[in-house]
């Protein structure tokens, strides 16, 4: 009898581990989360990314009930954050609000460390990226006409600031650039808010605002002479033509903000944290802070993101080439 005893007991404990090799999340999705959340942001401190996520994550946790903290790991045009989640455990203890240009555009421009197909799981996408070409209020240039006039007399004199190489915005400069038969001279910053500073500062002649810019626009610092990324105008400034009124090609969107998290998710704790994270987005507080921010609300599940990939990853693979900015 305790023979028996001891077969079953080795019985047991053998299937207890084949289970935990062959179901190795099925307890610990039942308890998730057991401890604090953390979302990299790919944005510095007080751009629209970073503002839009921790009110995200304020009203995410209190669905999660658990802290979601974010950590700033702006860099790269926010490939430095990409790179942090791709190789972060896809447990559901890190996650990443990433604009979506740091998948499907950055990686044809510089070398990452990921793979923008494999690396990562969407989770959602809960707005875009509005774009301006903006100058300082009390710039000489008052038309898009007038900044494009000035270039062709004077060719290679003016500059201007993005938030990263590769940006749906800088390119959307670029794409304009070729279009007229001109050159400005590209000055990156890790972020919109820096690079807004450095149009504040007089050290670039306009920017190729990501968002953030709108603010300025609103408190009188800047004026925008276009609305770069979207072909309908800015609903606080309908005076502001879109380039495609003024008769120009334009680049489809300033991208997407996205929540994702690394690869390997388990469907139950993805379930999880897409439920909390969809609350958090349709909820009144936040909707009023993305109407705050002038942050425009277009809501997508993983299944649309997965969608839209291939076709977007084609648009902009032939935008830089054309341009001449494909990663040799």
């Amino acid at each position: 009898m305790k023979g028996r005893r001891n077969i079953f007991r080795k019985m047991i404990t053998a299937l207890s581990l084949i289970f935990s090799v062959l179901f190795p999340f099925q307890a610990f999705s039942q308890d998730y989360p057991t401890k604090a959340i953390t979302i990299y942001c790919g944005q510095s401190a007080g751009a629209t990314t970073d503002l839009t996520a921790r009110a995200l994550a304020e009203e995410a946790q209190g669905e999660l009930g658990t802290p979601v903290v974010v950590e700033n790991k702006a860099g790269g045009g926010q490939t430095v954050a990409a790179t942090l989640l791709a190789n972060r455990k896809g447990d559901g203890y890190t996650l990443g609000a990433i604009g979506s240009s740091a998948l499907d555009i950055r990686h044809m421009i510089l070398k990452v460390a990921y793979d923008p197909f494999k690396d990562f799981t969407y989770i959602i996408a809960y707005g875009v990226y509005p774009g301006g070409l903006c100058v300082r209020a009390d710039s000489p240039f008052k038309t898009l006409d007038d900044l494009i006039e000035h270039a062709r007399k004077n060719p290679g004199a003016l500059s201007y600031s993005s938030s990263g190489t590769g940006a749906p915005h800088q390119l959307a400069i670029e794409y304009l650039a070729q279009q007229v038969g001109v050159k400005f001279k590209h000055v990156p910053f890790a972020g919109g808010a820096p690079a807004c500073t450095a149009l504040i500062g007089g050290h670039v002649d306009f920017t190729a605002g990501a968002g953030i810019h709108l603010n300025y626009l609103k408190q009188g610092v800047f004026r925008m002479l276009a609305v770069t990324t979207s072909t309908k105008r800015e609903t606080r400034f309908p005076d502001v033509p879109t380039l495609k009124d003024l008769g120009y090609k334009m680049v489809p969107s300033g991208g997407d903000y996205l929540i994702l998290a690394p690869k390997g998710l388990a469907d139950p704790v993805f379930k999880k944290i897409e439920a909390a994270f969809r609350k958090a987005a349709f909820s009144p507080k936040f909707q009023k802070t993305l109407e705050n921010l002038d942050v425009p609300f277009v809501f997508k599940d993983r299944q649309q993101l997965e969608a839209e990939a291939p076709k977007s990853y084609q648009f902009w693979g032939d935008l830089l080439k054309e341009l001449g900015l494909l990663k040799k």
